[in-house]
């Protein structure tokens, strides 16, 4: 299973809102949702979202068992 915990911490340690993730990079709602859930989501949100904090997938996302 794929968690988006990383991403909120990377998020904060950056001084990124959700706000700005909607607004200012492009990413909807119901995306922002689908991280918050650990929801599947696309690759080229991925690369949206390692590309507006600058950072590498690692940073963002984590791999672990059931």
């Amino acid at each position: 299973m794929i968690i988006f915990d990383k991403l909120w911490e990377t998020m904060e340690k950056k001084g990124v809102s959700t706000y700005m993730l909607r607004e200012k990079c492009g990413i909807d709602s119901k995306t922002v949702r689908r991280l918050r859930a650990n929801d599947n989501i696309e690759t080229k949100t991925l690369n949206k979202l390692c590309s507006v904090l600058n950072c590498s997938l690692n940073d963002i996302a984590e791999y672990i068992e059931d």
